[in-house]
């Protein structure tokens, strides 16, 4: 048996030998590997660019290795590449900064995209008219089938991404993109996380660096035997959206240095016309989900502290306090992130307005606490929660619309 392949980033940009480096992420797929790659060996010999195949193994611990080697012999262009950790993110980090390639893909091993995508998948990189490619199963003339609890995963999944990270790209997790070498060199880098969220953060800081993102309508089918653990991937999916965000907030993430290196430099559109509408639709959305994020966070630590309170106060004093120590960070957290006004000018004007709609939700949970107690004069304390609930889920309603168009309001 021959020895692993070692990666070693290089210092500086090497000479492509092939046009495009196909890298298919795996880990014990001892099953699909060999039918897989015979099958796109056979379709890249009729791409008009030279190409190869990159397998890169996450670590398996079946057959993999062995049948990966033998591809290796068997077909021209295809390489086996051995990783001891495992992490797709990682994976593909290692073997795109090591390769020698024009163009740089990815696909799964599964290929439940349709290989016919992959021409107008890499062409706009080939030409230079693009800096990424992404399939995307959620665009016009996209054919996807799918269960209906990944549909709706991935669309609230990229609803959030537009809301929390400002993302404008439709399909973060598809299985099946690409990027031009000399882009990969600049943000690959930047990229920390090794696993699913490695995509997304990729394609969020490219955009934010003002480069541009093709997007390919796919057909994707849904492949039953899938190995990603949904619970485990969306928290890691969250934590990666927080860390992503808390970066782009504070400036830590040099992505002007990226835009003068690559030279790119986007025009915003107008405020005016059908992109200025595109774009207010855009901030809408995105105020609403980063108002209800920070809403969700809020009336959890009001409840907690509620709880606490109640132990040993009254309900109308334990609801006064619960909200009068959340009501000044939720104002400071919306004015920051979901209305993104910064700095200290009006910013105590700020907190007075926001203790006045503040008013207005003490004055409905106070209401609806008070009606509670007039019809059930001994209600439970988990009737109680769930009257505030409701009440909150009201207020925070009412709340939104007087900080848009009082508080925070665009002059």
């Amino acid at each position: 048996m021959s020895a692993p392949t070692l990666l070693r980033p290089p210092a500086q940009a090497p000479p492509a030998t092939v046009t495009l480096d196909v890298v298919v992420p795996v880990y014990n797929e001892e099953s699909d590997l060999g039918p897989s790659v015979r099958r796109l060996h056979e379709h890249l010999t009729d791409l008009p660019w030279s190409s190869r195949i990159t397998i890169a193994d996450n670590a398996s611990t079946d057959g993999t290795e062995q049948v990966g080697r033998r591809l290796e012999t068997e077909l021209d262009g295809v390489r086996y590449v051995r990783l001891e950790a495992k992490g797709r993110g990682r994976a593909l980090n290692q073997v795109w900064s090591a390769s020698d390639a024009l163009v740089l893909a990815y696909m799964d091993v599964d290929l439940s995209t349709d290989l016919a995508a992959l021409l107008p998948l890499v062409a706009p990189l080939v030409s230079g008219h693009s800096d990424l490619a992404i399939g995307s199963r959620l665009a016009r003339g996209s054919r996807v089938v799918r269960g209906t609890k990944r549909e709706v995963i991935s669309r609230c999944y990229n609803v959030l991404l537009r809301g929390a990270l400002r993302a404008r790209f439709s399909d973060a997790q598809c299985g099946f993109k690409a990027i031009r070498a000399d882009v990969a060199r600049q943000l690959l880098p930047l990229v920390h996380d090794t696993n699913w969220f490695f995509d997304t953060e990729l394609l969020v800081l490219a955009e934010r660096a003002g480069l541009r993102i093709h997007e390919v309508p796919v057909d994707w089918v849904d492949d039953p035997d899938s190995r990603v653990d949904i619970v485990s991937t969306a928290l890691g999916d969250l934590t990666g959206i927080a860390r992503v965000g808390r970066a782009l907030w504070t400036g830590a993430l040099p992505l002007a240095e990226v835009r003068a290196v690559l030279g790119r430099d986007p025009k915003q559109a107008d405020d005016g016309g059908e992109g200025g509408e595109s774009m207010a639709t855009a901030r809408l959305t995105g105020q609403l989900v980063r108002f209800a994020v920070i809403g969700v966070a809020s009336t959890l630590a009001y409840l907690i502290v509620y709880v606490l309170l109640r132990t040993f106060l009254g309900p109308q004093v334990a609801n006064l306090l619960a909200l009068l120590l959340t009501a000044v960070a939720n104002t400071a957290a919306n004015r920051r992130f979901t209305f993104g006004v910064s700095g200290r000018e009006n910013a105590v004007t700020h907190q007075v307005q926001g203790l006045l709609v503040f008013g207005i939700a003490l004055a409905l949970t106070s209401g609806a606490l008070w009606l509670l107690h007039a019809l059930v004069p001994a209600p439970t304390k988990l009737l109680e929660v769930t009257v505030l609930v409701v009440a909150n889920l009201t207020a925070t309603l009412l709340r939104f619309l007087m900080l848009r168009v009082w508080v925070f309001r665009r002059r």
